[in-house]
């Protein structure tokens, strides 16, 4: 009896300690779990994804697993990427507290601490905080594991050494949670606030989110959309990737900055750039706010105050770099497409052009003019007389572009292939973890891939280039397939099971894994794993291209922030349709946004047969891209000019002769990109930031800050509508003139037409139309007078081709002013270069009274009076240039 007893009261103590055991972790669970009512106070557009894993069916046990808040969305039927989301952080969910913080000589520096794990592996509880006052309109933010060095990215970015003296921001740290809050002093505006979601920072996988001023957000490239980003749940994945160009995917190239207009129609903007090359997902909210996913590297961001658009994309440029003064015959029209088939076939084409005298300056070839799609050959039977064309080109002042790709083959015969048999004596070529060189496979079949972070790569890149120019002296590059595209996953053995092949965490790439279509992420290159590497692929590429001792032309498909001190970028592999060519304009204009204002879509589209209406539209709208080339695809029929019908091939003659004749307008706009950081194809918002009209425009664009370009982008019509600010504009080819109160107008737009405006105010230089962009033409000055008749404008020249011209003090810049009927010319800085520009007419539109007399240096000149438009010889250099209208 007693052992029964005893045997009872153990079993009923062991009863009572699992039930308190059981109370204890419910209790526990309980405390940590956030409440219904504390979930049901955060408004949806303010919800912030706490699964973003995509292909998972998120329930509420796997929400709340992570003790986050799970409350099906009311405005949407499914969790998803495009929708509220089901499963996000409730109020006081964990993150980092600011445990310290102390003044430095350039700011401020601090240690963020937190105790709670998350649920992504290997959590870096301590942080370092360093808040860099770099300048008055430049805030820098780093914050790193001071325990361990991370991977950063390899571009040269400014180092200041003394705090601003008087920024225009203020800077408040939240304790706990951890957050920063930046303000624009002058207005109060919060331009950032990270204290709206928790901050990770695991080992590979940090967040940080921050509201937004406004919804209007632009740049974040390269995708294809609007220039005005969506923020209604759009997630924007930064991936280099080949791929068409297609909505909601990453594309060829990453740049993770922003440009914000802020509320209020004030007119006032700000930047945000991540310094950071690994992948990631910039997901965008209707809060407004914003949510940057990436999945290595460390938070390393910069904030610009602007205060204007055009500023804070000056300021951009002072980080990552202004971008280089092309070579002036890189402006002219280029013609290509892959399937000429023989070097006589692409010769034949050049001689029509210049037959029908239809301006031409550069002739390509595609991937067909190699010898077995190897890099560094022509194909000895059908491009033979591939050098004879060439010197044919250079002696008619044409040029030749050649495309490379970077996959060199790996399976030629031992000693017939220089570039891989040198490459692999130079150790040149990406290895796999184990250090055997990585095989993909492109266009030659098998392939090693150069490490072009290797600065023994540049030099085996330039003997390459410089063996083949002796054969080919070709004038240009053309660097594609450079994300690096590869027909097979990784490689053609595979890639290690490993965390960098299979991250906790995957961005919404397209084909869902890191090495989809490109390299082992686990790759070993000289300065890190491919899987930081990846996205800075083309621009390293396009580093190593330039050569040959003047000003290099290259143009990459694949592109990172600085790209443009290195290379141009076309828009890649676009289709013949007329959405395509619409949203064209929006990837110009964002390009020149990022740095790379050298930026053009394929005219007629590339892939598809076009049409002939389409290409004539196109070839117009082209004729403003900053670099415009017709390039299709294989197979398909030729739509360079003089394959249409006679009307289509005049429509597009005049449409090219008109570009050409604004060469210097676009070569001095060029200049100012490249000194002053400035766009050259320019949105109408950044001329006129008070008029929130404006913010949405991707239908029209603007040449600098006077020419409005507005092209018809619909099929079958022979009108346009275009939006016209407020202000006088004229009618460039006749001078009429239109006062605006901020309206659309229709405009007539028959086939052989492209609307032009001047903006009132404004002096531009033209020429006459050549065949080749030609520097010695004489000018031509078109002025539109303002309401009191001022106007002004400027040009610069050089030689056009040697380096660091503005450096060395080898170039002329004029200013031309109009005042009270007198127009002159001031040089600014003179130069050989300005002795051989002169003036030999000019047109003033805006003139209200017929003049009497018209004096060109003193000297009376002849002139014609049309409505309100003055037109006359003037005969005169450029830079001693006085004329007077009475």
């Amino acid at each position: 009896p007693s052992c029964s007893a005893t045997t009872a009261l153990i079993s009923l103590g062991s009863l009572l300690l699992l039930v308190c055991g059981l109370w204890l972790l419910v209790t526990i669970f309980w405390l940590q779990a956030p409440s219904n009512s504390a979930c049901g106070v955060v408004p949806e557009a303010w919800r912030f994804d706490c699964y973003p894993e995509r292909g998972v069916v998120v329930t509420r046990e796997l929400c709340e697993a992570r003790n986050c808040c799970f409350i099906p969305a009311s405005s949407s039927s499914a969790p998803g990427r495009n929708g509220v989301p089901w499963c996000f952080y409730p109020p006081g969910f964990p993150s980092y507290s600011l445990v310290s913080v102390k003044a430095t000589e350039l700011g401020q520096t601090g240690t963020l601490v937190k105790t709670v794990k998350t649920y992504y592996p290997k959590d870096i509880l301590t942080l370092h905080l360093e808040l860099l006052y770099e300048t008055d309109h430049r805030l820098r933010v780093r914050i790193t594991d001071p325990s361990e060095s991370r991977f950063e990215v390899p571009i040269a970015v400014p180092k200041t050494t003394e705090k601003a003296s008087s920024p225009a921001y203020s800077v408040e740290l939240s304790n706990e949670p951890f957050g920063i809050i930046v303000k624009r002093t002058s207005t109060g505006a919060v331009l950032l606030n990270t204290t709206v979601a928790p901050l990770f920072y695991c080992d590979q996988f940090l967040q940080l989110s921050s509201s937004l001023s406004s919804q209007y957000i632009y740049g974040l490239g390269e995708h294809r959309s609007s220039f005005l980003h969506d923020i209604h749940w759009n997630t924007l994945t930064m991936w280099a990737r080949d791929v068409p160009p297609t909505e909601l995917t990453n594309l060829y190239g990453a740049h993770p900055f922003y440009l914000a207009m802020e509320e209020g129609g004030t007119g006032t903007a700000h930047g945000f750039f991540l310094l950071n090359s690994n992948a990631m997902d910039v997901a965008l909210q209707p809060g407004p706010a914003i949510t940057w996913r990436t999945i290595g590297g460390i938070l390393d961001f910069y904030v610009f105050l602007g205060p204007d658009p055009a500023s804070v994309i000056g300021q951009y440029l002072e980080v990552v770099g202004y971008p280089t003064m092309p070579v002036y015959w890189a402006l002219g029209y280029h013609l290509c497409r892959w399937g000429y088939g023989s070097s006589n076939a692409t010769w034949d084409v050049v001689k029509n052009m210049r037959n029908y005298g239809i301006p031409q300056d550069v002739q390509w070839n595609d991937i067909d003019y190699m010898d077995r799609s190897l890099d560094f050959t022509f194909d000895p039977a059908a491009f033979s007389t591939l050098p004879d064309m060439v010197k044919d080109l250079h002696s008619h002042g044409q040029r030749y572009v050649m495309m490379l790709d970077p996959g060199i083959s790996s399976v030629q015969p031992e000693g017939g292939y220089w570039p891989y048999d040198e490459g692999l004596r130079r150790g040149v070529f990406i290895n796999h973890t184990d250090g055997s060189t990585l095989i993909g496979k492109v266009w030659p079949g098998l392939t090693a891939f150069p490490d072009f972070s290797d600065d023994v790569t540049h030099e085996w890149w330039y003997d390459n280039l410089k063996r083949f120019h002796d054969k080919v002296p070709f004038d240009g590059l053309w660097i594609d397939m450079n994300e690096p595209s590869s027909f097979v996953d990784g490689s053609t053995v595979g890639c290690p099971d490993t965390e960098l092949e299979n991250p906790p965490y995957t961005p919404g790439i397209l084909g869902g894994l890191l090495r989809a279509k490109t390299l082992c992420a686990s790759a070993v290159q000289k300065t890190s794993s491919h899987y930081n590497m990846h996205s800075l692929y083309g621009l390293l590429e396009a580093k190593a291209s330039r050569m040959l001792g003047k000003r290099a032309f290259v143009i990459s498909r694949s592109t990172f922030p600085s790209q443009g001190q290195y290379s141009g970028h076309w828009l890649g592999d676009n289709r013949s349709h007329w959405k395509d060519m619409y949203t064209s304009i929006a990837g110009m204009l964002t390009f020149n946004l990022l740095g790379v204002p050298l930026v053009g879509a394929d005219v007629c589209g590339f892939s598809e047969q076009t049409e002939e209406e389409l290409c004539v539209r196109w070839t117009q709208l082209g004729a403003f891209y900053p670099f415009t080339r017709n390039h299709n695809a294989i197979d398909q029929k030729p739509q360079d000019p003089p394959a249409f019908s006679p009307l289509a091939r005049s429509a597009m003659k005049q449409s090219l002769l008109l570009r050409y004749s604004l060469f210097p307008l676009l070569y001095t706009l060029f200049h100012r990109a490249h000194t002053h950081g400035h766009t050259v194809a320019r949105p109408l918002l950044f001329e006129f930031p008070k008029d929130v009209r404006t913010y949405g425009i991707d239908r029209q664009f603007l040449w600098g800050k006077s020419l409005i370009v507005t092209p018809v982008l619909d099929p079958g019509v022979d009108f346009v509508v275009g939006y016209f600010p407020q202000g006088l504009w004229y009618d460039y080819y006749t001078g009429d003139s239109i006062r605006s109160k901020g309206e659309e107008l229709r405009l007539k737009a028959p086939l052989e037409h492209i609307n032009l405006h001047l903006r009132e105010g404004a002096v531009i230089p033209t020429q006459v139309n050549r065949q080749t962009i030609d520097r010695q033409v004489p000018l031509h000055l078109v002025s539109s007078l303002s309401e009191d008749g001022s106007a002004g404008g400027e040009l610069f020249w050089d030689d056009g081709e040697t380096i660091d011209t503005l450096e060395t003090d080898q170039y002329a810049h004029i200013v031309f002013t109009v005042v009270k009927n007198t127009m002159t010319s001031e040089v600014l800085h003179d130069h050989v270069e300005a002795s051989y520009i002169t003036v030999e007419t000019a047109s003033f539109y805006g003139v209200k009274v017929e003049p009497t007399r018209v004096t060109v240096n003193s000297q009376d000149a002849a002139f014609t009076y049309r409505a309100n438009q003055v037109r006359l010889g003037v005969r005169s250099q450029v830079k001693n240039l006085q004329l007077i209208y009475y």
